[in-house]
């Protein structure tokens, strides 16, 4: 019996998929995985973040198997899922270009006349970056202060783009918990200057 003739009875085969079936599943995403990358790249306009939310999707999608003899419009079904993925991922981007931007005022260049908060925030800053484990310091310099795509940071480090974006999103998160951790009250009040 062979899945691609199958597919056209996807029903069946999202119930042997459920039960485990490895091949089946393979035969599902031979056949979505495409027009998925192609949805998500609509949304997105990164071919490296449409392959990983496609690769995120079905893997959400093996994950809960076990309910997918309940869905009678699969492709649907997948529509929305990498839709919700993919309006998360431009969440964080915008978060992480949020933080970027407020980490960039606190790094420009020293001013003759800085004052002692300045220079408390150029040192938090500077802290929260040291703080990081090296090869994530090495990555967040790359793509913050090089302004490296991740292929070139992958590239360069010889690492996946996976790992590259992993590092990205736990060293942003590190750096802003640390600053918020340690500012003082009259640093915090300056900040909001910023915002």
């Amino acid at each position: 019996m062979s899945y691609p003739a199958l597919l056209n009875g996807e029903k069946e085969i999202l119930q042997q998929v459920a039960s485990g079936n490895e091949r089946a599943f393979r035969a599902l995403f031979n056949k979505y995985h495409h027009k998925l990358g192609s949805y998500i790249f609509h949304i997105l306009k990164s071919d490296e973040l449409a392959e990983e939310i496609v690769q995120d999707v079905f893997l959400k999608v093996w994950t809960n198997r076990a309910s997918l003899g309940e869905i009678n419009n699969f492709q649907a079904y997948l529509l929305v899922i990498s839709k919700n993925h993919a309006l998360n991922c431009l969440k964080k981007i915008a978060n992480e270009k949020a933080l970027t931007s407020h980490l960039d005022v606190w790094n420009l260049e020293t001013q003759p006349e800085e004052s002692s908060e300045d220079n408390e925030r150029y040192s938090l800053v500077d802290q929260a970056i040291d703080q990081l484990p090296k090869q994530q310091k090495l990555v967040y310099l790359l793509s913050r202060h090089e302004r490296l795509q991740y292929a070139e940071i992958a590239n360069r480090l010889s690492i996946s783009q996976k790992t590259v974006k992993k590092y990205l999103q736990i060293s942003t998160e590190s750096i802003t918990c640390y600053i918020r951790k340690n500012l003082t009250i009259s640093t915090l009040l300056i900040m909001f200057k910023f915002f």
